[in-house]
């Protein structure tokens, strides 16, 4: 599948557990990986909205280092640790996408790789089909 094209932010992750940050499929359709709030191996943000914010600032930069932006994203999903933050991370998503209006999921889990971190999110964006 040499049409594809992958991104790589060069976290210890994506070399340790073999996978990329992003993937553009042929048909213009861009899927990100899992994003959390570490940054240089730290998590950025204590509080639910904080990390949300942050996470998908990490997203948004695998975005963009395919020319795409935040009104190109079609889809999000929030993987959450707790019902409790619901409405932060709510408030967060808004305040991101309130303009662009994906499709989007939140999703209570039982845990994610590290203790301190209450959120993980997903994205999917859409350049559309290249020109005929």
């Amino acid at each position: 599948m040499s049409d594809l094209r992958r991104v790589s932010t060069g976290t210890p992750w994506e070399d340790a557990f073999g996978y990329s940050r992003a993937v553009e499929l042929p048909n213009g359709l861009v899927l990100v990986s899992g994003c959390t709030s570490v940054v240089d191996g730290q998590i950025v943000g204590s509080g639910p909205y904080e990390q949300t914010v942050n996470s998908f600032n990490v997203a948004f930069a695998a975005l963009g280092q395919l020319g795409l932006g935040r009104d190109d994203v079609v889809r999000t999903r929030m993987y959450l640790t707790h019902a409790r933050d619901v409405d932060d991370v709510g408030r967060a998503h808004k305040e991101l996408f309130d303009s662009v209006r994906p499709a989007a999921s939140m999703i209570i889990v039982s845990g994610l790789v590290d203790s301190g971190l209450v959120v993980e999110v997903e994205v999917e964006a859409y350049r559309g089909a290249p020109p005929a």
